[in-house]
């Protein structure tokens, strides 16, 4: 068959090699993501609230560092090498995850060392990976062939999450054991950090030895070489080929950077500096206010070196739907830590008699991105056929809407649960349903639009804001995840202790110093958490949070959505 006939008909072959890389590094990350949170509280001995904050700065990190991976594959590396330095140094942070899970018995401070320096070799790693691989997609098609993108991205993101239906079953089945009595086995979290470390070995190796034979351009050329080998036909007719910094503008963003790292950290500290802190409070002061601060600088500086108005407007729209995305996975990604915690402590997690580990619920999200990604793929090209599909921007404001409608639907189910009643686990799996429709219609749609509006010599970086927007979002979610509510255990072991803990919260009693100490030590709060002001008294309040924050995201974004598409000059 023809060449050019067959590629208007199939994929490149590429693609698949690159989905395969992709979903051995989902399995790696995910499967390590169901454990990191309930590992830290229950065998290293953190507090929930602080591990909230950590486990956001921790995602927010993984997300900030593919702006550096993007920069060295731009200039030096290219996407191949760092992706190959990226996936060898996570298999790399996921084996020391299994040191850490292998020491703690004997010496606590070691293995909570080693635990920090696994997440900081995991954030690196995956800062050199993640950029490479999503800007590689678009290079594999022709120029006449661009409007599959949307449909390319969508089959590798259901690569992404088949991926993390693997690893969120294995690594839980392995490292989340519960006895017959329902005591955790604290020291089996090992066992899924080594399957993670073993994932990304494996898929490491699959894009070395297959790289040079399927990820080539149509014309057979290498794609994501050195940079100093690109030719002229890597790049749009007319457009320049490297992107320029004035002296000027580097130094305004330099100076964008330091006043607003400092105003985010008078916001979340009230308070400027480098004082000694503990972990969750230097995330807070100095992690999520450096994240903030970065992606205001940076998309200064690439709206510095633009060279024409639908440049402009372009990297406009870019700017605008990654500040809502912002708050979608401030929302989503409380699948790892407060879902994860109401799993673990005020769920019945019966399923047909099998008590399902409470860090394998979120499992259902990838399971029904798999089943889901092609029908929207489908859905999205039959909209296309018949000219009835909506902008980009508008079906991310739909996804806003589903996930305001998923929290929605949780808040009126614990409302009536009191203190100690269980959620019955169907409710859960049902958030999760709504959020991957709403993830469906979002993140691949996002990726598609950065790759279609994204300047070739600002490509990597501009991914890189949309990865900040994630980045932001998962700080925001670490925020928002620690005004938790005590969930039903706390009530329990308050109770087991002698303590009414709702009277201790409502202020109708005076503890003892002693009680003080009991509930310190059990890592029970005694007071309520609060957001802008508002106490949070319980889940039903805590779910809603969610609820307005996406439904106001979302009906301001479909308003404006008219006026992005405009913006967008002729890119759908």
């Amino acid at each position: 068959m023809d060449t050019a006939v067959q590629s208007k008909t199939k994929h490149p072959k590429g693609l698949w090699v690159l989905f395969g890389t992709e979903m051995w590094e989902r399995f790696n990350f995910y499967g390590m993501r169901a454990l990191l949170t309930l590992f830290m509280v229950n065998s290293l001995l953190m507090k929930e609230g602080e591990v909230t904050i950590i486990y956001g700065g921790f995602l927010a990190l993984c997300y900030l560092t593919p702006m550096l991976g993007g920069f060295i594959a731009d200039r030096f590396l290219g996407n191949r090498y760092c992706i190959i330095v990226g996936g060898a140094l996570m298999a790399l942070g996921q084996f020391l995850m299994f040191m850490s899970a292998s020491t703690f018995g004997s010496n606590l401070g070691s293995a909570q060392t080693l635990m920090w320096i696994a997440l900081g070799v995991i954030i690196f790693g995956n800062g050199f990976f993640k950029p490479n691989i999503s800007s590689m997609v678009g290079s594999l098609y022709p120029k006449q062939e661009k409007s599959k993108l949307d449909s390319a991205f969508t089959i590798f993101y259901m690569g992404i999450n088949l991926g993390a239906f693997l690893g969120q079953f294995i690594c839980p089945f392995l490292g989340d054991v519960k006895d017959s009595n329902g005591l955790r086995d604290i020291h089996a979290f090992k066992w899924g950090f080594l399957a993670a470390s073993i994932a990304m070995t494996i898929g490491t190796l699959t894009f070395i030895l297959l790289k040079n034979k399927y990820v080539v351009t149509p014309e057979g050329r290498p794609i994501g070489g050195l940079p100093s080998e690109s030719t002229a036909e890597d790049f749009e007719e007319g457009e320049s080929q490297t992107a320029k910094f004035s002296g000027k503008s580097i130094g305004i963003a330099a100076a964008v950077f330091v006043l607003t790292f400092f105003g985010f950290q008078y916001l979340f500290v009230d308070k400027v500096g480098f004082g000694s802190v503990g972990m969750g409070e230097f995330v807070k002061a100095v992690i999520y206010p450096f994240i903030y601060s970065m992606g205001l600088a940076l998309a200064y500086l690439i709206m510095s070196a633009t060279e024409n108005k639908i440049e402009r407007d372009r990297i406009w729209v870019i700017y605008i739907v990654s500040f809502f995305i912002i708050f979608f996975w401030a929302a989503f990604e409380q699948a790892g830590s407060s879902l994860t915690f109401i799993a673990d402590n005020q769920t019945d997690r019966n399923i047909f008699g099998w008590n399902m580990p409470p860090s394998m619920v979120q499992i259902f999200n990838g399971l029904f991105i798999v089943m889901l990604a092609v029908p929207f793929s489908m859905l999205w090209d039959k909209l296309r056929a018949n000219t009835k599909e909506p902008a980009s921007p508008l079906k991310q404001a739909i996804g806003l809407g589903l996930i305001a409608l998923s929290y929605l639907i949780i808040a009126y189910n614990v409302k009536d649960l009191g203190n100690t009643g269980l959620l019955a686990v169907k409710w859960l799996i049902l958030l999760y349903l709504i959020q991957t429709m709403g993830e469906l219609c979002l993140s691949p749609i996002g990726l598609s639009l950065v790759g279609k509006l994204a300047p070739k010599r600002f490509a990597s970086l501009l991914f890189g804001v949309f990865f900040i927007a994630n980045a932001a979002g998962y700080a925001l979610s670490g925020t928002l995840g620690s005004i938790l509510p005590a969930t039903g255990d706390k009530f329990l072991k308050a109770k087991e202790l002698g303590i009414n803990l709702q009277d201790v919260l409502d202020k109708k009693v005076t503890l003892s110093e002693d009680q003080l100490a009991l509930l310190n030590k059990e890592q029970i709060s005694t007071v309520y958490n609060s957001f802008v002001g508002f106490e949070i008294h319980n889940l039903f309040e805590f779910f809603m949070v969610f609820v307005i924050l996406c439904g106001i995201a979302g009906a301001i974004l479909a308003l404006i959505s008219p006026i992005l598409k405009k913006m967008m000059h002729g890119v759908n």
